[in-house]
């Protein structure tokens, strides 16, 4: 049985959100677009696609937005055209960057832009190491809250302070805002008042969302139209995104209201993990609906240990297990969603106590 079949086989999944089958998925979608009269985009001309761009774009205070077809394309665009501009070609990135980390090197293959690594990997990075750098940056680029981290972000002052040296430099500050929504929860501040001081926002439909896939890239007017432009040039003028605007926007709204209760949850669950030694949490204390959780068995162990609660309890503990830093350690990401809100107290322990004594 392949992992994706065991998954499929429990009846309690811990990390995400509920995964619905595809027919489930398509005939929610159907019933969706028949209440509301939905027609096709044509290469990102339509009601549908050009509403919810502006809606975004709104929400965040940016001029305009524009659907892309995948994140990856969506950020070395936007850091390619900052570079255009400014006349120089390096982009300061964390080492933990998705661009380093799962993006085999495309920013560089392809000749979008040079790239530095700035601060800590274990820690975002700060004002005093980005004013250190002795180079002319032509952009920054901030993930927030930082996936590869547990899901950490800046201190708010810190990310004000970052604001405003690029700011008074020059320098384009991009966001990666994969969770813009789940960091401003964290913050306790409007999407808004996270976006406001950045050149450009990079948001993933799926991700928190739940969408199907698919990218927006939040900036001026000026600024997203030239972006546009770059897509097609890379292969992304898909003719029809409808699929992808409509498994994102019948749900936007929805998860975005929930986004608090999944931080609610998650402090919760920090509480609760005080009682289990074994599961270590990353951070210590939650930025965000996400967390790493860190156990003393090697990464092959740790997926053993999985398998064989799912198989025996019919209970979904982890997707991907990495290795970590120590010897005889391995670490789990966690994102807190639907599964664990909606699932019971007792559930949750009952799960943690079955992984807890595995290890």
């Amino acid at each position: 049985m392949t992992d994706a079949e065991l998954r499929q086989s429990c009846h309690t999944v811990l990390p995400g959100h509920r995964q619905l089958a595809p027919a489930q998925t398509f005939a929610a979608m159907a019933t969706w677009c028949e209440a509301n009269g939905i027609a096709h985009d044509v290469y990102g001309e339509g009601e549908l696609i050009q509403s919810f761009e502006q809606k975004i774009a709104g929400l965040l205070g940016f001029e305009a937005a524009a659907f892309c077809i995948t994140g990856t394309m969506t950020q070395v665009t936007a850091l390619r055209l900052a570079c255009m501009d400014r006349g120089s070609r390096l982009v300061a990135l964390h080492p933990t960057a998705h661009i380093f980390r799962h993006e085999r090197s495309n920013h560089q293959l392809l000749d979008h832009f040079q790239a530095i690594q700035l601060g800590d990997p274990h820690r975002p990075f700060t004002l005093g190491e980005l004013q250190a750098v002795p180079d002319r940056l032509a952009a920054v680029a901030l993930e927030l809250p930082a996936r590869e981290l547990g899901g950490q972000s800046p201190r708010w002052d810190e990310l004000e302070a970052i604001k405003a040296h690029c700011r008074q430099q020059g320098i384009h500050l991009h966001m990666d805002g994969a969770r813009l929504w789940e960091a401003a929860a964290g913050y306790g501040r409007s999407p808004a008042d996270v976006a406001a001081g950045f050149d450009s926002v990079y948001l993933s439909l799926y991700k928190g969302i739940g969408g199907l896939g698919g990218a927006m890239l939040l900036g001026s007017r000026a600024f997203i139209a030239r972006a546009q432009e770059w897509f097609r040039r890379q292969g992304g003028n898909v003719i029809h995104r409808t699929p992808y605007v409509v498994a994102a926007a019948m749900q936007f709204d929805a998860r975005l209201a929930a986004m608090p209760d999944y931080l609610r949850r998650t402090r919760w669950l920090y509480d609760t993990l005080r009682d289990y030694p074994r599961l270590r949490a990353n951070p210590s204390q939650p930025h965000a609906n996400m967390l790493h959780i860190h156990v003393p068995v090697e990464r092959d162990r740790l997926l053993q240990i999985r398998n064989e609660i799912a198989a025996h309890h019919g209970i979904w503990l982890l997707n991907r297990a990495a290795h970590a830093q120590l010897p005889g350690t391995s670490h789990t990401e966690w994102y807190v969603g639907d599964n664990l809100l909606t699932l019971s107290d007792d559930q949750v322990r009952q799960a943690l106590t079955l992984w807890s004594d595995a290890l």
